[in-house]
């Protein structure tokens, strides 16, 4: 029981703002390395995250647990889960949903194209956030400010292109929706042929998220 106490004062801790090591371990009165072995194993389970500076935040999985407790809103993927697979069908190709989490970004949810030849990207995947359109949009790259989605091709992984649109909440980006495929289908253009149905799917996500 012990453990588990120290693990609730990391999180008590964290609940007001992000904290560096040095700060978490003098908010909880706890010994350097016994908050840090603690905060990493949180970390693990998706309870404690980090941010771009590298402080110790609440994790993501917090957020679908506190909706499991009280049956309040759906999470993020849970309210996606419809427009993701229109987008799906719409475009022939595979969608995902990402969420930033420090300096990477992580899939939470992912629906294949029907095409034998497709990407393919798990549900709990971390990719790097500065390849790929979905790290451009969760950075809010210019290209995101100037036409309100982004686009690439061959940043992340040879033979493949993409589109991906933000999924604002209280004026923040909290996701990316993405269309990824071979660009023997998609070209080297995906945002000419996609760009419009992602930005439907991204707006559909927030009006679920609102309960609309």
């Amino acid at each position: 029981m012990g453990v588990l106490d120290k693990a609730v004062d990391i999180l008590g801790a964290l609940e007001a703002r992000p904290r560096a090591l040095a700060e978490l371990a003098e908010v909880t009165g706890l010994p350097r390395a016994t908050a840090h072995r603690l905060a990493v194993a949180l970390e693990r389970h998706g309870l404690v995250g980090r941010d771009g500076a590298g402080r110790f935040v609440l994790g993501r999985r917090l957020v679908a647990l506190g909706s499991a407790a009280t049956g309040g809103p759906r999470s993020l993927g849970e309210a996606a889960a419809g427009a993701l697979a229109q987008l799906r069908d719409r475009t022939g190709e595979s969608v995902q949903l990402y969420v930033r989490d420090g300096d990477r970004r992580v899939c939470v949810a992912s629906l294949e194209s029907p095409h034998s030849l497709r990407t393919i990207v798990a549900v709990g995947a971390t990719l790097p956030m500065d390849k790929g359109s979905a790290g451009t949009v969760l950075a809010g790259g210019e290209e995101v400010l100037r036409a309100g989605w982004a686009q690439s091709v061959e940043e992340r992984e040879r033979g493949v292109a993409s589109v991906s649109a933000p999924v604002m909440l209280n004026g923040e980006v909290i996701a990316a929706v993405s269309v990824s495929g071979p660009i023997e289908r998609t070209s080297r253009t995906p945002g000419r042929r996609y760009a419009s149905a992602t930005l439907a799917a991204a707006r559909a996500v927030e009006e679920a998220m609102a309960g609309r």
